[in-house]
């Protein structure tokens, strides 16, 4: 398709998903009051709500039926499990199909008050956050940690793949741990601290949460290193390291679909320098 193409049925897909985050808020009886926000790549739409409870978050998932399944497509009500931390908690979930082709999912959940600490998953400016942010970001990893569960972030055979064919060499994946599974700055809150989007959390190679956050913070040198400092004791031991390979894998498979190209040549040189 020619470019102009392309936009245009950019536009309508997007027209399409606010339908049907119309058609869900229209099922749980609240009116969306916020503007809209997409994920990535538009298969998601979310806004503020309110209803006769008050304010309330509405999110709307679109796949392909034969996709609309598993782990990943109820991440975000299984995360009610997680107790303890700030985040969303999921209310209340309608599903549709349409025409047997993909499945809508609606969410409502609780409202979480801030702003996004970035518009994209890469930080580009630094960023200035008390001590106590930092606190609650290690806090809320560690109870994280803890949570028992069966739910899997990718499976070893995957993660072995994406390191091999990224770096050449392969991993050591004897730890895991529990992971919210796509920690960046796009998820996170400020000024108060606050943790969205539970869609991907389940089993991961130990570190890999804070291995993530610093590989989408190299582009900003001095909260990089604050991201380290808070995560020091998880980055520089060997499954620490492991993870980082295995989050800098995963960031460069997102620059191989045309995301974050910049983020490319700092995340070998990180790699590269691993012991």
């Amino acid at each position: 398709m020619a470019p102009n193409e392309i936009d245009q049925s950019d536009e309508l897909f997007a027209a399409w998903m606010r339908e049907n985050l119309d058609r869900a808020a229209e099922h749980f009886e609240v009116s969306v009051v916020g503007e809209p926000v997409f994920g990535w790549r538009s298969r998601s739409i979310g806004a503020a709500v309110l209803g006769p409870a008050g304010p309330r978050w509405l999110r709307l998932a679109s796949e392909e039926t034969r996709w609309a399944e598993g782990d990943w497509w109820t991440g975000n009500a299984d995360a009610n499990a997680i107790t303890g931390v700030r985040k969303p908690r999921v209310l209340g979930v309608v599903e549709w199909d349409l025409e047997d082709v993909r499945r809508q999912r609606g969410e409502l959940m609780t409202f979480v008050p801030g702003r996004r600490c970035s518009e994209s998953d890469v930080l580009r400016a630094e960023l200035d956050l008390p001590a106590e942010w930092w606190d609650e970001l290690r806090r809320t990893t560690e109870v994280v940690r803890a949570v028992p569960t069966q739910r899997m972030r990718r499976d070893e055979p995957h993660i072995r793949r994406a390191v091999r064919e990224k770096f050449g060499v392969e991993p050591d994946l004897a730890e895991w741990e529990t992971a919210h599974g796509d920690l960046h700055w796009a998820n996170l809150l400020e000024p108060r601290f606050g943790l969205l989007d539970w869609e991907l959390w389940g089993r991961a190679p130990a570190g890999t949460d804070a291995a993530t956050l610093y590989c989408y913070s190299l582009l900003a040198p001095r909260t990089a290193e604050r991201v380290h400092r808070t995560f020091a004791d998880v980055l520089d031991s060997d499954p620490g390291r492991t993870a980082l390979r295995y989050a800098a894998a995963r960031a460069l498979h997102r620059v191989d679909m045309g995301d974050h190209p910049d983020l490319a040549e700092p995340l070998h040189e990180l790699v590269a320098g691993l012991p």
